[in-house]
């Protein structure tokens, strides 16, 4: 679930790049690299997700986009609504993640053992 919000959220962060440009004055140089930047980190931090260590990167994704609204005051708006979106799927996903192992330990346990016919 979270790699679907990042996914989404890279196409909102590369779509900021030229408004940056035309309606920020943010150089061109800066708004590619701030942009397009954040857009990339959201598709490597989505394909790293099994590690725990990049739901934190995920997390920063999440302030720095709302930061950009600062340059582009439209992401003061579609910023919290990306993090709203990672925190809900953060904790669903977390939860969908222990009950499947739980139900899989439990299965695991109800299966009887099997004997090989050597």
């Amino acid at each position: 679930m979270c790699a679907t919000v990042l996914l989404c959220e890279a196409i909102t962060l590369g779509l900021t790049t030229p408004v940056m440009i035309t309606l920020g004055d943010v150089p061109r140089g800066t708004a590619l690299a701030v942009g397009l930047g954040l857009a990339l980190a959201c598709l490597l931090t989505a394909g790293l997700l099994r590690a725990a260590w990049a739901y934190w990167i995920g997390h920063a994704i999440q302030v720095a986009a709302i930061g950009l609204g600062f340059v582009v005051g439209f992401m003061f708006v579609l910023g919290p609504v990306f993090a709203l979106l990672w925190g809900v799927a953060f904790r669903v996903g977390g939860r969908i993640e222990r009950e499947r192992a739980e139900a899989y330990a439990t299965q695991a346990e109800g299966e009887p053992e099997r004997e090989s016919d050597s």
